[in-house]
């Protein structure tokens, strides 16, 4: 039997990547007179990449690595005016409203102070980011618990699910990313549930053969899970479930 229902936050129960996507075409346009489009989208990840460590996940890294991709790519000619342009972009990605992602709503209010599950938001990023996304979504009071984490690996779940009293056979993991949020799940003995996002950061992806050595259970979108979720109920012992 389960006893914690967990949930990602950015593109399970709201839209995310496609701000920083815009944020992305804008320093391409912005670059495009130095350097082709592809040397920009190696640069930029690059520094996203060597920058994780420093600011990690989220719009202040991002935004910080455009300037340091910018600067660099342009050998130090990009003007103010366009330096401006990015941090204004940042800030404009920080404020901008929280899109619930549709059925997300319906389904945290089902599970909502349900007498046989505790249902927690399980996010990772900037903290101050993912605390005025929750806020704007209305959608705090309908977690028994909110963790906000630096990053998303099988320590940090078994952690999570410990310190709500349940074992990891007891929990299911419900998110967008194979690689945060559904193979260190599986990896620690929990259950997860794959969301398909229609993008996906290229940090977040993973080798197919990764996929194919893992039980995946898939549910079409954030509306199909409950019926995922009751047939897990149901089918829990019998290793059949893969996609519904």
């Amino acid at each position: 039997m389960y006893k914690l229902i967990a949930f990602d936050g950015d593109d399970t129960l709201w839209h995310n990547e496609p701000l920083f996507r815009q944020a992305h075409v804008q320093l391409r346009e912005m670059l495009g007179h130095y350097v082709d489009p592809e040397q920009v989208d190696d640069r930029l990840y690059q520094a996203e990449l060597a920058n994780l460590s420093i600011y990690g996940y989220g719009v202040t890294g991002f935004t910080l690595s455009m300037i340091e991709t910018a600067i660099e790519l342009s050998d130090g000619k990009i003007s103010a005016e366009d330096i401006h342009k990015l941090a204004e972009t940042g800030k404009s990605m920080l404020r901008a409203p929280t899109r619930i992602i549709e059925g997300a709503e319906a389904v945290l209010r089902q599970y909502a102070n349900h007498p046989k599950y505790k249902v927690v938001l399980i996010t990772k990023g900037d903290l101050i980011a993912q605390q005025l996304k929750i806020e704007r979504s209305g959608f705090e009071d309908l977690f028994d618990g909110i963790e906000i984490v630096s990053e998303k690996d099988s320590l940090t779940y078994r952690n999570i699910f410990g310190r709500y009293g349940v074992e990891p056979e007891e929990a299911i993991m419900i998110g967008n990313s194979m690689k945060s949020d559904i193979l260190p799940v599986l990896a620690c003995g929990a259950t997860a549930i794959h969301i398909p996002y229609e993008i996906t950061w290229v940090h977040e992806m993973v080798d197919q053969t990764e996929i194919d050595n893992a039980s995946i259970i898939t549910a079409e979108s954030i509306a199909h899970v409950p019926q995922v979720i009751e047939k897990l109920e149901q089918e829990k012992t019998s290793g059949s479930m893969e996609h519904v």
